[in-house]
């Protein structure tokens, strides 16, 4: 009887190669083929030198090892050679597993070494049976070649899976630790190991850091000086259908990927630290910075230029310069823009006011270029200045007014002793052309001659007189009083005058608590001579003769300020800054004498207050003068004026 030809092998031709495990179908076709009642496909394990089955009693098998130590030795020699029904005295496991003292043993060895087929006494006779052994050796060896190449796929298919499962958990995440956890656990599970753990190298402490496992509960780090991203490491026992090389693969393929995982995330994480440097860095400047493209839209601004402009980021992206800031500051931005051809380095710097943002700013424009070194926009950088030229100006003017007292103080102890010279002896000659004037009828031919020497000399008292107020000799009498009744008896004494002239004076609402401390006659002066150039400046001017006065009190200040205004035609620029020289005048020869403004001034000081002029914007000049205000608590008299 001979053996009726396989079919598992055709189904599989048939297929295509693609078939599952052949081996339990090959088993029970050789079990019916030669009448036998058990037999067991074997297979060497490598480390061990044991036998341990693949398929038994019509199933695969996953059970321990059969035949250990001299059993698996002797099996091995009834192996090594051709096919053969052997004794089974020498492998008395085997012996009994099968039920039997013969059996047909045929080594798989055409592929790979270490697999046997054993058929437990077959019925047929022996000449039979080896020529089925000669026929199956080649079925068992293409099928398990066939079950090797499909396990083979599947691994390759189960790392391409954990590629792109960790690919994904990596870029969806952009979190190493997580996309390592996910990687370990199924690490884990593709070699049925107990763990599998990843060990990252910090270059900065030197160390081996553990940022992955598939237990929770495992140790410390370890402590490590390499250079080098990490390692992985596998513990526990392979699964058996996994041999060397295959594991060597696995390690060689989950090192690719963490080794390109990692660096992309480490170099990820080192360009978002620098970004949010560099934004920090940006966000931190006091200074307004907006960036625009060649279109002058803006593409980006730190958070200064946010706050100041009152708007959130994304209602400012995209939006035209000129709508954010001043017509002055964009026009010179889209010139520089423009004119400059922004090459690298080209900077220009400006200060400007600007009403929508709201003060002075410092201005600097720089031609924003990209790698390919081509303008793609612009840069402006304002800084807001708007209290440094306050202060350069408050600066500039207590300069001014200090050079003004120094000049007036060295110039008034000078005419101080000459006016106290020069007064006793005009003193005498008042005294004498009095006498003369009133002598007998001898002195009637010349009584109009000394009448006039009278006037000059009396000119000249006067003279002397006011050089005496302006240099503090004047006798003061402080006392608290209102500055709105000081300044009415000074229009009072030019009222006729201003009648002629015709000069409407205008005042404010009075404010009762504009008190100081003074003295009346030297304030009154004081006014008085403001009111005369203002009188001269308008006569000179054609137009409307208006003067408006107006008294005001600063309470934060402390002070009282009075603000005398004309409708003349200004004070000239070269003339403005010495107005309150003494003896300056623009009048002619024997019109002024260029004290008038010079003692205001001096007797502004002496009562502590400041007095300046300017030019209105509507055109006139104007005088303003404030004085120390009076505290309610202190008692009215002859008071000093404090600080």
């Amino acid at each position: 009887m001979r053996p009726a030809p396989s079919s598992t092998l055709s189904r599989v031709f048939a297929l295509g190669g693609q078939a599952p495990d052949l081996l339990p179908d090959l088993h029970a076709e050789a079990l019916a083929t030669v009448g036998a009642a058990q037999a067991a496909l074997l297979q060497r394990v490598p480390r061990s030198g044991d036998y341990a089955p693949l398929v038994y009693g019509s199933r695969t098998e996953s059970t321990g090892a059969w035949l250990q130590g001299a059993e698996a030795e002797a099996f091995e020699a009834l192996a090594a050679a051709s096919p053969s029904l052997s004794e089974l005295a020498d492998v008395p496991s085997l012996r009994e597993r099968l039920g039997a003292k013969r059996a047909l043993v045929i080594p798989i060895n055409l592929v790979r070494d270490g697999v046997v087929f054993v058929i437990a006494d077959p019925a047929v006779d022996d000449r039979v049976a080896l020529e089925f052994a000669g026929r199956a050796r080649v079925e068992f060896a293409v099928a398990l070649e066939l079950a090797r190449r499909g396990r083979e796929a599947t691994f390759r298919q189960r790392l391409r899976e954990l590629s792109l499962v960790f690919s994904r958990d990596l870029s969806a995440t952009l979190s190493l630790g997580n996309a390592l956890e996910a990687l370990s656990r199924e690490v884990n599970t593709l070699l049925g190991t107990r763990r599998t753990s990843v060990w990252l190298h910090d270059r900065r402490s030197r160390e081996l850091t553990l940022s992955a496992s598939s237990d929770p509960a495992h140790p410390a780090p370890l402590r490590g000086w390499r250079r080098a991203l990490g390692t992985l490491v596998v513990e526990g026992p392979v699964s058996a259908e996994f041999d060397g090389g295959q594991l060597v693969e696995v390690a060689q393929e989950i090192s690719r990927l963490l080794s390109v995982g990692i660096e992309n995330v480490q170099l990820l994480e080192e360009i978002l630290r620098q970004r949010r440097l560099l934004e920090d860095t940006f966000n931190s400047l006091i200074d307004l910075v907006v960036v625009v493209d060649n279109g002058l839209k803006v593409v980006q601004m730190n958070d200064a230029f946010e706050a100041r402009v009152g708007e959130p980021r994304t209602a400012l992206l995209g939006r035209a310069l000129d709508t954010l800031i001043g017509p002055e500051l964009a026009a010179w931005a889209a010139a520089e823009s423009a004119d400059s051809g922004g090459t690298a380095g080209d900077v220009r710097t400006r200060q400007v006011d600007d009403a929508q943002l709201g003060g002075t700013f410092a201005a600097t424009v720089t031609a924003l270029i990209n790698q390919e070194r081509e303008p793609v926009g612009r840069v402006l950088v304002v800084r807001d200045v708007t209290l440094q030229v306050r202060l350069q100006a408050e600066q500039e003017a207590l300069r001014a007014r200090l050079g003004q007292s120094e000049k007036l103080a060295s110039l008034g102890q000078f005419v101080a002793g000459i006016a106290h010279e020069m007064n006793n002896p005009l003193q005498g000659v008042l005294g004498h052309l009095e006498l003369l004037i009133q002598a007998p009828e001898a002195a009637r031919p010349f009584r109009a001659d000394l009448r006039r020497i009278y006037h000059d000399a009396d000119r000249a008292a006067k003279i002397v007189k006011n050089l005496l107020v302006f240099t503090g000799s004047h006798r003061r009498d402080r006392r608290r009083l209102r500055i709105e009744r000081v300044v009415s008896r000074a229009l009072a004494s030019r009222r006729l005058a201003l009648q002629r002239l015709g000069i409407a004076v205008v005042r404010g609402r009075a404010d009762d608590r504009t008190a100081v401390y003074g003295d009346p006659l030297l304030l009154q002066q004081a006014f008085l001579n403001i009111l005369i150039n203002a009188e001269h400046a308008i006569v000179e001017a054609d137009g409307p003769r208006r003067i408006d006065i107006t008294t005001s009190r600063d309470a934060t200040a402390g002070t009282v300020r009075t603000t005398i205004r004309d409708s003349g035609p200004g004070i000239p620029a070269d003339v403005l800054p010495r107005i309150f020289d003494p003896f300056f005048t623009t009048k002619d020869v024997g019109q002024g004498t260029g004290l008038g403004l010079a003692i205001t001034y001096g007797i502004v000081q002496e009562h502590g207050g400041t007095i300046d002029a300017a030019n209105a914007p509507e055109g006139g000049a104007i005088v303003t003068v404030e004085l120390p205000e009076a505290r309610p608590a202190r008692a009215s008299g002859s008071q000093a004026i404090d600080g």
